[in-house]
C-alpha cells in the first residue's frame, strides 16, 4: 500500500502523527479534496483512497490497513454517499477497531445518518470550521 509514512508517537511534532481518515463516495471526490487540504493546513495527515492506494494494491487490505493506522474517521456524508456500500463498511471498520467516526452532513439531514453513529456528533458541512477546532484540540490533547 502507497502510503505516506508516519512518524512515530515519540516525534515532538503531535500534528504530524496524527492521521485523518477521509471516507467519502467516489461522486464526492471534490469535496472530501478540500476538506483534506484544509486539514492537513493543521499539519495532521490524511488518507483518502483515491489519492493513497496506487495501482495494484488490494484495496480492502488497503483500506482496512489505513483505518487501523488512523486516529479518527471524518465521513463525508451526502445523497450518493449514505447509499454506498463501501462507504458503510468503512464506518463499521472503524467502529470494530474503536476510532473516532465524525460525520460531515452535506445535503442531508441528521436523522438520515447511517445506523451505527446516528448517535455520533456531526457537523453539517458549513460547520466545517468547527470540527477543525476540535481536531486542534485532540492533535494537542487539550480536548
Amino acid at each position: 500500500m502507497a502510503k505516506k509514512k508516519r512518524t512515530t508517537r515519540s516525534s515532538t511534532n503531535k500534528a504530524s502523527e496524527y492521521c485523518v481518515f477521509i471516507s467519502h463516495a467516489t461522486h464526492d471526490k471534490w469535496i472530501a479534496k478540500v476538506i483534506c487540504e484544509k486539514i492537513e493546513e493543521l499539519g495532521v495527515q490524511t488518507f483518502r483512497d483515491d489519492r493513497d492506494i496506487q495501482g495494484g494494491d488490494n484495496i480492502p487490505d488497503a483500506i482496512k490497513a489505513a483505518i487501523r493506522s488512523c486516529d479518527e474517521m471524518l465521513i463525508l456524508l451526502t445523497p450518493v454517499s449514505i447509499k454506498r456500500i463501501w462507504v458503510t463498511l468503512e464506518i463499521g471498520m472503524a467502529s470494530m477497531v474503536e476510532r473516532r467516526i465524525v460525520p460531515i452532513l452535506y445535503h442531508i439531514d441528521a436523522d438520515q445518518i447511517i445506523g451505527i453513529i446516528s448517535d455520533n456528533r456531526g457537523y453539517r458541512l458549513d460547520e466545517f470550521d468547527d470540527y477543525l477546532t476540535g481536531l486542534e484540540q485532540r492533535v494537542k490533547g487539550t480536548e
